[in-house]
């Protein structure tokens, strides 16, 4: 028996009972589903960080995306207003492709 205790994709349940196993799942409450979610944030992040190569990057970067876009509507949000906001931010202040590294500010 294999312990995971954290929070899984919906049909991972039923891929697991697909392959002849048995999960123990449980529904969260609230308050634990959103700290779940910020930690399966972090262990999105975390394996990006880890993948060596670029297709492993990609597919994490889109295990990242699903969890803030989880994160958006657990918000009231959604994923058009997410992807607004960073528009107008982008537009404002910039993005990051000048790869520009701030080291200090002279008053």
């Amino acid at each position: 028996m294999t312990i995971y205790n954290k929070l899984v994709r919906d049909r991972v349940p039923e891929i697991i009972k697909s392959n002849g196993k048995h999960p123990s799942i449980r529904i969260l409450e609230d308050v634990e589903y959103i700290r779940e979610l910020k930690n399966k944030c972090y262990e999105e992040l975390e394996e990006y960080m880890k993948a060596d190569n670029v297709e492993d990057q990609i597919e994490e970067l889109s295990d990242l995306l699903e969890v803030i876009y989880a994160l958006a509507q657990w918000n009231g949000s959604s994923v058009e207003m997410v992807e607004e906001i960073r528009r107008r931010k982008k537009e404002e202040r910039g993005g990051f492709k000048e790869k520009f590294y701030l080291i200090e500010v002279d008053d």
